[in-house]
């Protein structure tokens, strides 16, 4: 798989193992503060036009961070049903070109029919304006409900969000930023994730997971944002059978959950949560855990 790097500002910290293009820029500014006017220098979080073709076909393009864009490419392939597998995509190629970043993914030829059909069906259309959909069935997906049985403690829960907070370099450096992060049944937190937006940060936590062979099902995500129906979908695509949310959830989301199986929590942060699903996976008691 192929990535370009280029080089960031001077002295950002380190974000992710390969970057084709920085994820921070510096600015000047005025800042106010306790009747005080300062000059000086702050740093901001990028946003780029991210491209995405496959088999040479532009299918979208989503403004995202430009970081961890391989994992976001295969997560957005797989939470958006284009491919089934990441086994479905022989290759992957990302460019820097002259007003964003261009992502080529080569995919099985079966695959490939299917996303075709797809653009097919949207051809002459007048869309409804959600993310090139035309009709609610393309809004709600057959996505079957999940079959994970994993549990996990309240306080395993509370201690991973901590975690999951100290590790927002981005979102530290920026105040721009959401992150996603994946825990195990013990609570450990791996593969944490940012981006400016929170449905690319839960793509890229879902293309982590894809890469690194680990069963999504045998965790939990943890999202910095409010819960979108979008969110739970992506959740149950990967087969993740809790999404633990930091702000509230909508009543679609709570809606589309219920349907997928999927544990659905919101306002989780300083040692509280809110459960609107499935609440079985979160026991409130302490006791033996699956």
């Amino acid at each position: 798989m192929i990535k370009t790097r280029i080089e960031r500002p001077s002295q950002p910290p380190a974000f992710g193992p390969e970057q084709p293009a920085p994820t921070l820029a510096s600015t000047d500014v005025e800042r106010w503060a306790d009747g005080r006017l300062e000059a000086c220098q702050d740093w901001v979080a990028e946003e780029v036009p991210v491209s995405l073709e496959y088999n040479g076909l532009a299918h979208a393009v989503m403004l995202a961070s430009p970081a961890d864009l391989e994992d976001f490419a295969i997560g957005f392939s797989l939470t958006e049903g284009l491919v089934d597998h990441v086994r479905d995509i022989t290759d992957i190629a990302i460019e820097t070109v002259e007003r964003g970043i261009r992502v080529r993914l080569d995919i099985t030829g079966r695959c490939f029919a299917r996303l075709k059909e797809r653009r097919r069906s949207l051809a002459g259309r007048t869309g409804c304006g959600l993310c090139g959909t035309d009709s609610l069935d393309q809004v709600f997906r057959d996505i079957r409900p999940v079959a994970a049985d994993t549990c996990f403690r309240p306080d395993r829960l509370a201690v991973a969000l901590n975690r999951l907070a100290a590790r927002q370099s981005l979102q530290g450096m920026t105040g721009a930023a959401h992150a996603a992060g994946w825990i195990d049944a013990m609570g450990q937190l791996h593969h944490v994730r940012e981006d400016v937006g929170r449905h690319n940060a839960l793509d890229k936590l879902a293309g982590a997971l894809a890469q690194a062979g680990q069963d999504a099902g045998q965790g939990a995500m943890l999202v910095t944002s409010r819960a979108s129906y979008e969110m739970v979908q992506k959740a149950a695509a990967s087969g993740c059978g809790m999404l633990v949310a930091v702000s509230a959830p909508t009543a679609l989301a709570i809606r589309t959950a219920l349907e997928l199986n999927v544990t659905l929590v919101g306002f989780a942060r300083q040692g509280r949560h809110t459960v609107y699903s499935h609440a079985w996976r979160l026991p409130a008691e302490r006791g033996e855990i699956r």
